[in-house]
């Protein structure tokens, strides 16, 4: 939800209001960023859909979503974010297989979401079934009436209150793509707790990260929620390490004892919180992403020039034959 501004731009509103724009965003070219390439001073105008899904209830999710879209869409969003399994919710169990989809044309539910990516670009999340019938925790990004790229969660935490790795098969790479505001990548909750994954994809080129999750409330602190800070914290330190943009969705609701906190937020280069999200609250969330900052970040702290992966891998080879 949103109001005006003075000056005509967009602010959200409700508890920790961040991310406001001045004027009202101008769309991006038509035309797409080469390989590791920006579009000089293209600016990104970004949603974050944070959720409360119903768990397990595959009809309502995707209405949800749809609406969320054209909320977005009418706020002149380009990309649209959800979190982790949202449209199916995340204490799926032995229902996880009952409803899987298979992301193309030909499964109901992707088949209207690739109908309203056409005209504004989507990271949803949902879980996968394959061709022999193994089940992934997934998130696909559509642009185009096309799905781009498939990320499937490689990392699944079965500590504490987790237990995925019952429940699911586990990726097992990480791969940057291409799209039309530059090479990005996907994470998926555990998989951000681990250095190695963003660093993967940022060695492939990735300056856009988009990180899903349906991270529960867990610890507590004088301000905030333990899982929040802890989640903040690592966002803005990634951001900073590799010079890059991190936007995170995490949901919202209750679900089977289970509180999601939301607290959405988007960092940029030089680790500075340009947007989030209210805690609990569903919503879309409308901010801007400079990409040009990119450029000015890296000209002043070049990290990703002076980064040695030779090195890197040679002593991880050395290391692992030990």
């Amino acid at each position: 939800m949103t109001r005006r501004t003075a000056r005509g731009g967009k602010i959200l509103t409700g508890r920790k209001r961040r991310g406001e724009i001045n004027e009202p965003p101008s769309p991006p070219p038509t035309i797409n960023a080469r390989r590791y390439g920006k579009i000089a001073g293209m600016k990104l105008p970004l949603a974050l859909a944070q959720i409360n899904t119903k768990l397990g209830d595959l009809p309502a999710n995707l209405e949800t979503h749809l609406a969320l879209i054209e909320s977005a869409r009418q706020q002149g969003a380009e990309l649209v974010l959800f979190p982790e399994l949202s449209l199916t919710g995340y204490v799926l169990q032995d229902i996880a297989a009952t409803i899987a989809c298979r992301p193309n044309a030909g499964d109901p539910t992707f088949a209207r979401l690739l109908e309203a990516s056409r005209d504004i670009d989507l990271v949803v999340g949902f879980v996968e079934e394959d061709a022999r019938y193994r089940y992934y925790i997934s998130a696909a990004y559509l642009s185009r009436g096309e799905v781009v790229h498939i990320h499937r969660k490689v990392y699944l935490p079965t500590y504490g209150i987790f237990d995925e790795k019952r429940y699911f098969a586990a990726g097992d790479s990480f791969s940057a793509f291409d799209t039309r505001f530059g090479r990005a990548g996907i994470l998926i909750c555990e998989d951000f707790w681990h250095v190695s994954s963003p660093y993967s994809l940022w060695m492939d080129g990735a300056d856009l990260f988009w990180l899903t999750s349906a991270s529960p409330a867990r610890g507590v602190t004088e301000e905030i929620i333990g899982s929040a800070l802890w989640v903040e914290n690592i966002n803005r330190a990634y951001s900073g390490l590799f010079t890059a943009f991190f936007s995170h969705a995490n949901r919202v609701g209750f679900e089977d004892g289970l509180n999601f906190w939301g607290g959405s937020t988007v960092f940029d280069p030089d680790g500075r919180l340009v947007a989030q999200a209210p805690y609990d609250e569903q919503g879309v969330t409308l901010t801007e992403l400079d990409l040009a900052q990119l450029r000015r970040t890296r000209q002043r702290l070049p990290l990703l020039r002076d980064e040695r992966l030779e090195v890197v891998l040679k002593t991880l080879e050395k290391t692992m034959q030990k």
